[in-house]
């Protein structure tokens, strides 16, 4: 990940129990050469269990052999720490905040939304669900419905404790609270996929002595993102010619549930907007961002989909239908749906109404 780009910040949600911490330490131990900054938004001491191999934690900021630095904090500090997390030194790849169980994710998306530093950016909230719970979660936390409303990807946890017709009955009432086309992960200990998230980087780090990551997968007994991974499968696009802007977005619009992560690279080739294109897709969740070619740098786009369930040939078909034979001809307004995706950086003083409206459509 190019360390120069707005580092994304992913909100990991979900109520008391629901196994976020399990989540977040499966993610961590599955992160590769992955530098993790961790966000803990809790009112009490930090309980991730993994991280007791390096050492008790206490409120203050720390870092750990493998890169991750985690702190607790509650919401008027989270700025202040996202600052510091996104300092160059420390050479950050992603940030992920888990959030109190009694947590307004949405309160935490505005904050990011409306973000004045051009380090970091909003990356999707993930949704965790407990399967075993469900029902007496929704009548003790009604705000669970509106949590899940805005949730970009849900991650339905704890499956292995019920049954096949229970599992698809909660699966149907997460389709209607959650918006259009969210998908859900179904998951059990906590073992989803880093892949869904954020990208990998080979572990290539030694000290002489076992590796944080090392530590976490003996402890455990067996290999979290090897379990996790045979779940999902990858399906890869490259076209050495221009995407139409317009049949791009309505390939991203109809996506499939069952599509969690979209990543790569886009040429459009349209006048006024040759650079290429970073896509970055969690779920319900998408952002473009425009960089420059780098010298002598072919022009292509290259994605990653990944997914579970999904028809990766169709997927083929439908992107190559979206090649562009003549970008050169598009006019700029062409390019005015992707452009809906790109950040736009917050002005001091101005209205956060608009960040707060695309938050709530998971953008």
């Amino acid at each position: 990940m190019n360390s120069r780009q707005p580092i994304p910040v992913v909100v990991l949600a979900g109520f008391l129990g629901s196994g976020k911490t399990t989540v977040l330490n499966h993610l961590l131990a599955g992160r590769g050469g992955t530098r993790i900054g961790v966000v803990v938004n809790d009112f009490g001491s930090i309980e991730v269990d993994a991280m007791s191999v390096a050492g008790q934690l206490g409120d203050s900021m720390v870092s750990l052999g493998g890169g991750c630095l985690c702190c607790a904090v509650d919401g008027s500090e989270l700025d202040a720490y996202l600052e510091k997390l996104s300092a160059p030194v420390h050479r950050i790849d992603v940030i992920v905040i888990e959030a109190s169980g009694l947590a307004e994710p949405q309160e935490m998306i505005r904050m990011l939304m409306a973000s004045e530093n051009p380090a970091v950016r909003y990356g999707g909230m993930v949704e965790v669900v407990d399967a075993a719970e469900f029902d007496t979660t929704r009548a003790k936390h009604p705000e669970t419905d509106r949590h899940l409303a805005v949730a970009d990807l849900v991650v339905l946890n704890k499956t292995d404790r019920v049954d096949a017709r229970e599992r698809a009955r909660i699966e149907r009432e997460l389709a209607a609270l959650c918006a259009p086309g969210t998908p859900v992960v179904a998951a059990d200990h906590g073992r989803i996929d880093p892949e869904l998230l954020f990208d990998r980087r080979p572990w290539t780090e030694t000290r002489g002595q076992l590796s944080f990551e090392d530590l976490l997968a003996q402890a455990d007994g067996h290999d979290h993102c090897t379990h996790a991974h045979a779940a999902y499968e990858s399906t890869e696009f490259t076209a050495a010619q221009a995407l139409s802007p317009r049949r791009f977005i309505d390939f991203l619009d109809r996506r499939p549930a069952g599509l969690y992560r979209i990543k790569g690279f886009v040429w459009f080739g349209v006048p006024g907007h040759e650079e290429k294109y970073e896509v970055h897709a969690v779920g319900r969740f998408l952002r473009f961002a425009p960089q420059p070619w780098g010298r002598g740098e072919v022009r292509r786009t290259q994605l990653v989909m990944i997914g579970a369930g999904t028809d990766g040939a169709g997927l083929l078909r439908e992107l190559e239908a979206c090649r562009e034979a003549a970008p050169q001809e598009a006019r700029p307004e062409s390019m005015w749906a992707v452009l809906r995706y790109v950040a736009q950086p917050a002005q001091p003083g101005a209205d956060t109404s608009e960040a707060d409206s695309h938050a709530a459509d998971g953008l």
